[in-house]
């Protein structure tokens, strides 16, 4: 049984985690960035922590943060709840290598899965079905515009890396250049700029 964990998350997840952890008589730790120190699942945890500023980069996903509050509370696991970085398969490894027990997958498999293209590659090569889409990265308006043409619309545009819906953008015109109009051809154009667009799915029939 563990110890002590830390709950390297916030709010609503945060708490649902602190009472698993009390029900099975864990002691807790919470970590918080300054703006969170009041928040409840805080003030309810055995030990608390304050990770960094206000901004999400600088404390929630702040790893050297984290893993500082884990060796000086003696924290022996850490849950990441959703989001943040329960999809960051560098922090899982790190965990791993300090001999701190990451609850979720291991390294390895956040790394072939966190990628949603890897993640579909991998699924379609061991003849599991998956939802009619792009055969792979998308590079250009281009090239989106003709996946979607043959996908059909409605199509879905999905970021590879993100989580929660983060990155999904959904268009429903199949003319030309209307497709990467208005919102969703500014976030589409980013999208594609920053390299994180990598898969187009058909609306509806969800992932896999």
């Amino acid at each position: 049984m563990l110890s002590k964990v830390l709950i390297a998350n916030r709010g609503e997840i945060a708490l649902r985690i602190l009472r698993a952890c009390k029900e099975l008589d864990i002691k807790t730790v919470a970590v918080h960035s300054k703006v969170d120190a009041d928040l409840k699942h805080v003030r309810l945890a055995d030990e608390s922590v304050c990770i960094g500023p206000n901004p999400s980069a600088d404390s929630y996903l702040n790893i050297p943060s984290i893993i500082s509050a884990m060796e000086v509370t003696g924290a022996v696991a850490v849950h990441p709840g959703y989001g943040f970085l329960s999809e960051n398969a560098h922090f899982a490894e790190v965990c791993e290598s300090i001999g701190v027990k990451f609850i979720g997958p291991t390294s390895e498999h956040i790394a072939l899965l966190g990628d949603k293209a890897k993640a579909r590659e991998i699924v379609a090569r061991r003849g599991l079905p998956v939802t009619p889409g792009s055969p792979g990265e998308l590079k250009s308006e281009q090239g989106a515009l003709e996946a979607a043409g043959k996908v059909g619309y409605p199509v879905i545009i999905k970021a590879a890396g993100g989580g929660g819906g983060i990155g999904s953008l959904l268009g429903s015109v199949g003319i030309g250049e209307d497709f990467f109009r208005g919102d969703l051809g500014v976030v589409g154009r980013l999208l594609l700029g920053f390299g994180f667009l990598r898969g187009l799915f058909r609306f509806g029939l969800g992932f896999f």
